[in-house]
């Protein structure tokens, strides 16, 4: 396995990596806590880059508050945006490949039939737009780049949407959870492990792909899953968007295709359930 260096190491997906690459054996992946690796600095990434030497280099550190971002316009862009820029212009100077994780909120979610990874993208939020502004950033600076596209995460670590309808659950008698949007949540485990199978692979297929795990769900359909799974005896009530206004905009439906990163990496992709009952398991 090549040199790796994680940026956004303490986040979920990057907790999820260190779990991946510990049980699969892979030494020589590095995770400098963010006050080292601060994306933001390009002095510190040189110096990251220097010490590590990486063949590799994968972004995981993102703005992620889809709300909050329509009032932290600069916040977002600088992190989603500059952020992705700078460590792929150190990647560029250094000879490395990035991973760029991206999201399906970059799609307007208009359609009703899988999105593809050359699909129009029409963010209709901050956090979209800026995410889709980094992908940009990326595939200007560097060639030698993987986009992978990703939605609904969760996993053991970190905030995500399980973890809080399962507090909720557990406070409340009901909740009401949207049910008129509709897309594929995304084990972080089962997307680390994706990301170092692409990296041992040896392949040089860069581009942009698509991946979450297999199935459609709406989050009421996630969330009444997760109670299940859990035992939680809260009863959960299906309402529309309108019923639950916030400040940012959702894509109505963000079903991605999978099919090119399964066929072009050989990858098996797991149903959107069994990595439910596989995380609640660990809770």
């Amino acid at each position: 396995m090549s040199n790796i260096v994680v940026f956004g190491a303490s986040g979920q997906l990057g907790q999820c990596l260190k779990m991946v690459a510990e049980t699969r054996g892979i030494t020589g992946i590095h995770f400098p806590p963010e006050n080292e690796a601060d994306i933001l600095d390009p002095e510190a990434l040189k110096k990251i880059f220097d010490a590590y030497k990486p063949d590799w280099a994968i972004n995981c550190a993102a703005y992620t508050a889809v709300d909050k971002a329509e009032d932290e316009v600069e916040k977002a862009r600088a992190i989603n945006k500059t952020g992705a820029e700078n460590i792929a212009i150190r990647c560029k100077e250094y000879n490395s490949n990035l991973v760029q994780i991206s999201t399906d909120f970059i799609f307007k979610g208009d359609q009703s039939s899988p999105l593809l990874e050359d699909d129009i993208a029409e963010p209709l939020s901050v956090y979209g737009l800026t995410k889709l502004e980094g992908e940009k950033a990326v595939q200007q600076v560097l060639d030698r780049h993987y986009i992978i596209r990703t939605s609904w995460l969760y996993s053991e670590y970190g905030n995500n949407f399980v973890k809080t309808m399962l507090r909720l659950g557990a406070e409340r008698d009901e909740l009401r959870v949207v049910a008129d949007q509709v897309g594929t949540p995304t084990y972080a485990m089962d997307l680390a492990n994706c990301i170092l199978t692409i990296i041992a692979s040896g392949e040089h297929a860069y581009g942009t792909y698509h991946y979450s795990n297999e199935g459609v769900a709406s989050w009421y359909d996630f969330a009444k899953a997760a109670f299940d799974i859990a035992g939680t005896r809260v009863k959960a009530l299906p309402i529309r968007t309108s019923e639950y206004p916030t400040k940012a905009v959702r894509p109505a439906y963000s079903v991605m295709d999978k099919s090119k990163i399964k066929q072009t990496f050989n990858i098996e992709i797991p149903y959107w359930r069994d990595s439910l009952i596989t995380c609640i398991s660990k809770l």
